[in-house]
């Protein structure tokens, strides 16, 4: 529930989030250690349900049970819902049976949802039947949504009103039902059939009459989503729009749902991340990378390294295949790690800022050929003043005034730059044509393209300047 509290208590105002997370976790692990159950339960009263979420998930396996339990049950609700998914996976399994249905029976239906895509099939088809009938129904309805649409993340807890309520009417019903939904402060116009006919704010009904009605209040010019949009594109609405909150709806432009702002940078937390893994050729299944296992963080790494193992063996056979040119110029070879790392950090900063215009949608206003011609441009200036330099160095210190193997380094690295150039910023337009993640895809595949072009360039340019 989003709510309008900020406030610290003086005695943890003054010290970083992460200090206090970090005095928590060692208090409370050193009062547990003692057996001080009283004591630890005392501690974590002024601290904050996030806090005290981020405290357990620090804490020893075979602690982070007897600290949850400490908890009362309003408060455990509140913290289980800020756990990382492995830790509500951990503790649902050394629950008893009971104890783990009074919790997911009354956390808020998207966070449920959320836990529940993480647990196996068994498990969630044994909680739903549990589940009380009104809390099923709305879990079941999200679960229905295709996973990473605004359906699947909206919730159904919001503050429906008529068009004939006054406004007297309509704050003794946010009264009645503020402790069961989501936000109070964006509020839905609905007539007899659900159907979203405007919007106000909670401003925008305090500051009126009493005997006013909703209809001569709200606003008629409204934005919502429906349920099958991305859940990255309603995240983009709701930070265009500095919206709190935004009406879900379905096909039939029936109010079904809200997506709220909390929600919202959940997603681009998620979506940042998964990003920033899949540039670094990480697969991402949506859990803390730290806490899962050391076999699991091994095998979502493996498997882009092996591709690379396995395509750069193109590159020493490239090498393998110059052996007369490099018999006769050895300099050539103290060369080529330059080149290709070269070329692949230019690759990487080009696709980097493609894949960044692609989700924020700056990039379609530019145009893709734009894009990649403005890349061409980049790659071509930056290998001239890379290129110069390394002449200038291969010249003085490295060859002992070879010109012409100077000339050569200085010329592949103007090609190779612009090859990159053109490699990083196509590359991801060509992923998302075939509806691949660019992110995922670009990394491995520019790298490989630089790698064995940049080496084949190299050589050419070599027996031509050389005349070898």
């Amino acid at each position: 529930m989003i709510e309008d509290n900020n406030y610290l208590s003086p005695s943890v105002a003054t010290i970083s989030r992460q200090e206090l997370r970090e005095l928590v976790r060692s208090q409370l692990q050193a009062l547990l250690e003692q057996d001080n159950l009283s004591g630890a339960k005392a501690m974590l009263v002024p601290v904050k349900p996030p806090d005290i979420a981020e405290a357990i998930e620090g804490l020893p396996e075979t602690m982070q049970v007897i600290a949850f339990r400490l908890l009362s049950k309003g408060e455990a609700i509140e913290v289980y819902e800020q756990l990382d998914s492995t830790v509500q996976q951990s503790l649902c399994e050394k629950f008893k049976r009971q104890e783990v249905i009074d919790i997911v029976d009354k956390m808020s239906p998207d966070d449920r949802v959320k836990l529940f895509e993480e647990l196996p099939a068994a498990i969630v088809r044994r909680l739903l039947g549990q589940l009380s009938v009104a809390e099923r129904q709305a879990t079941a309805q999200l679960l229905g949504y295709e996973s990473g649409t605004a359906g699947r993340i909206m919730t159904p807890e919001y503050i429906s009103l008529k068009e004939e309520y006054t406004v007297a009417q309509s704050l003794e019903r946010i009264r009645s039902l503020a402790n069961v939904t989501e936000t109070i402060y964006s509020l839905y116009v609905t007539d007899t059939n659900r159907y979203l006919t405007g919007i106000l704010s909670l401003r925008d009904l305090v500051t009126s009459q009493l005997n006013q009605t909703i209809s001569e209040i709200m606003s008629r010019d409204f934005v919502c989503v429906k349920t099958g949009t991305d859940q990255e594109e309603v995240a983009r609405i709701i930070q265009r729009y500095d919206f709190l909150a935004i009406p879900v709806v379905d096909s039939e432009k029936r109010l079904v749902g809200i997506i709220t702002i909390d929600d919202v940078l959940d997603i681009l937390e998620q979506e940042t991340t998964e990003d920033i893994y899949a540039l670094g050729g990480v697969q991402s299944d949506g859990d803390n990378y730290f806490q899962v296992s050391l076999f699991t963080a091994t095998r979502r790494r493996v498997v882009w390294l092996l591709v690379l193992l396995i395509t750069n063996s193109f590159t020493g056979g490239i090498i393998t295949a110059q052996e007369d040119i490099l018999q006769k110029v050895v300099a050539l070879a103290a060369f080529i790690p330059l080149l290709t790392g070269t070329g692949g950090n230019v690759g990487a900063q080009s696709s980097t800022v493609v894949i960044r215009g692609m989700n924020t949608d700056e990039i379609w206003k530019i145009g893709p050929l734009k894009v990649i011609l403005r890349e061409a441009s980049a790659g071509a200036l930056l290998g001239i003043i890379l290129g110069l330099l390394a002449t200038l160095w291969a010249y003085l210190f490295i060859v002992n005034g070879n010109l012409e193997v100077s000339v050569t380094v200085g010329i592949s690295l103007v090609a190779i730059s612009i090859l990159a150039s053109v490699a990083g910023s196509s590359l991801p337009f060509l992923f998302r044509s075939f509806g691949l993640d660019p992110a995922l895809m670009s990394a491995p595949f520019i790298t490989t393209a630089v790698d064995v072009l940049g080496v084949l360039i190299y050589f050419n340019l070599a027996r031509i300047i050389l005349q070898i």
